[in-house]
């Protein structure tokens, strides 16, 4: 399945509102709080997008002025798109575009019954710091996880050995 990553536009309200009903039972955005996210918050929201234009993850990053940590808001890949690699493709995407954004840390919560999600972030660095009682709406409890991000890699200079 080919994909591509790309920055959201507020023409995707729908498909991230329809992909948020494939992929949460509850703790849902309505398409409202959607479209906010898409145009008037501090945000950055990437797109997973499949060959046939569908979108099949998607992820979203809040900044706070004057701060150095983004907060991976909400983060989901499609059922039907999972177990191939996605969700740390998609993952990397947003720590790179954090880093753009001169962020030094990721913050995040997860359910804690999520075990699938959990695994990803642990593979991808992530430390869980901090257990929250009652978080989420049906009274599952969640857990903070953080990571440090490493600045970028600086370009390699060119090459200047060669003589004229």
């Amino acid at each position: 399945m080919l994909r591509t990553i790309r920055y959201g536009l507020p023409a995707d309200c729908d498909a991230l509102y329809e992909l948020e009903e494939r992929c949460f039972d509850s703790d849902r955005f309505s398409r409202r709080q959607l479209a906010h996210l898409l145009t008037r918050a501090n945000a950055a929201n990437l797109l997973a997008i499949a060959e046939d234009q569908r979108v099949i993850g998607y992820g979203t990053l809040l900044f706070r002025r004057n701060s150095t940590t983004a907060r991976l808001y909400s983060f989901c890949v499609d059922p039907a798109a999972r177990g191939i690699g996605l969700g740390r493709e998609l993952l990397q995407a947003l720590e790179n575009a954090a880093r753009e954004r001169g962020s030094q840390r990721m913050l995040l919560e997860v359910r804690a019954d999520n075990r699938v999600a959990m695994g990803l972030y642990r593979r991808m660095g992530f430390i869980a710091h901090r257990w929250l009682d009652d978080y989420y709406a049906d009274g599952c409890a969640a857990w903070q996880m953080d990571k440090r991000l490493e600045p970028p890699e600086p370009p390699e200079p060119p090459d200047m050995s060669a003589a004229d």
